[in-house]
């Protein structure tokens, strides 16, 4: 019978020259300065650092005070190090052009450095996504869960068991529930989840659209930005239910979704290529809405049809047409407006 191959690590060369003393020193915590360059980003990193108004400031901050506050890293083998806390502050370092950033350096496990990331960024971050909080306990729960505590979320948002995600809870003031359901939005295709970032759709129709398949939440996408309108908890459900039965067709879901919602708004559909086609090339999507309705009402007025900004009897499929003159004529005379404001500099 073969041998098992026994892998042993093989010390360094330093280390054999060393005493028990020097080791028990090396592995003590301590503060030094590193270069930027040779510490790396903690592997998949689920808090955001953004290049915003709030880094400009903390920029200015590090090139007039430095960094007072050292980041927390751990040796590499390499040599390298391992940023544990602290993106922002490296990120802004930086945009300062600052050669080298103060840290605490310490020995820690995989899973000892990402419980304390996540501890780290969950207790110093004033704003914090459903996405960043999603991956964050998931990575945590990984890490605590090294011991064999109960880690299924697939059964259902409500697990009776008192398990690690308590304690995750009890750590950050969420119940272990709402722990477990945070962690069900990693299960949701990246462009519905950064519609629950950005507040398009609430978290209790997420955590239901997260038991559809990928090609259930891809027909639920389409389906969505087709018809400006998003999930209600109910109408998730549904969807949750009929998937779970292999029932869930692009049919139910295009049936469930134009389902009238109470205290809904109305909206109105149009095609959404046909419009993105007459507006400014270097018009933010963010700022669409908006110059969309100042075309309709500068339009409206302009032919001194009605005061509302919709002719009260426009048909549904005169909608399209009526947009795109509408676009083209504000863009017109916008185009003129900023002529002459050009002209009279």
């Amino acid at each position: 019978m073969a041998k098992n191959d026994l892998k042993m690590p093989l010390p360094k060369l330093d280390d054999l020259f060393k005493d028990q003393n020097e080791r028990n020193e090396d592995k003590l915590e301590k503060i030094m300065d590193i270069a930027l360059d040779l510490i790396d980003d903690f592997p998949s990193h689920p808090f955001k650092v953004i290049d915003n108004d709030d880094m400009e400031q903390l920029k200015q901050s590090i090139m007039e005070n430095g960094v007072t506050n050292p980041v927390l890293v751990r040796p590499k083998e390499n040599g390298r190090y391992e940023l544990i806390s602290g993106h922002r502050r490296k990120f802004g370092s930086q945009l300062a052009l600052k050669e080298t950033i103060p840290c605490i350096v310490r020995d820690l496990s995989d899973n000892e450095a990402t419980i304390i990331m996540v501890d780290s960024n969950m207790q110093q971050r004033e704003k914090i996504l459903p996405s960043e909080k999603a991956f964050a306990y998931k990575m945590k729960l990984e890490a605590m869960s090294q011991q064999g505590n109960r880690t299924d979320l697939t059964s259902g948002q409500v697990v009776q068991k008192f398990d690690v995600t308590d304690l995750i809870g009890k750590d950050n003031d969420e119940s272990g529930r709402q722990v477990r359901r945070f962690i069900r939005l990693t299960y949701l295709i990246p462009e519905i989840l950064e519609m629950v970032d950005q507040d398009r759709i609430a978290l209790s129709p997420a955590v239901e659209i997260s038991f559809l398949k990928e090609s259930e939440q891809l027909i639920l996408l389409d389906c969505m930005q087709y018809t400006l309108a998003t999930p209600s908890h109910s109408q998730s459900i549904k969807m949750k239910n009929l998937s779970k039965a292999g029932k869930l067709t692009k049919e139910q879901i295009d049936n469930i979704m134009s389902e009238e919602k109470p205290n809904q708004i109305p909206t109105m559909k149009f095609n959404e290529d046909r419009i993105l086609n007459v507006l400014p090339t270097d018009l933010e999507r963010e700022d669409i809405e908006d110059y969309v309705v100042n075309s309709i009402n500068y339009y409206s007025s302009y032919q001194n049809k009605i005061k509302k900004l919709l002719p009260q009897n426009l048909k549904e499929k005169d909608v399209d047409n009526f947009l795109i003159q509408a676009i083209r004529h504000y863009s017109t005379i916008y185009k003129k407006k900023d002529c002459q404001r050009d002209e009279g500099r």
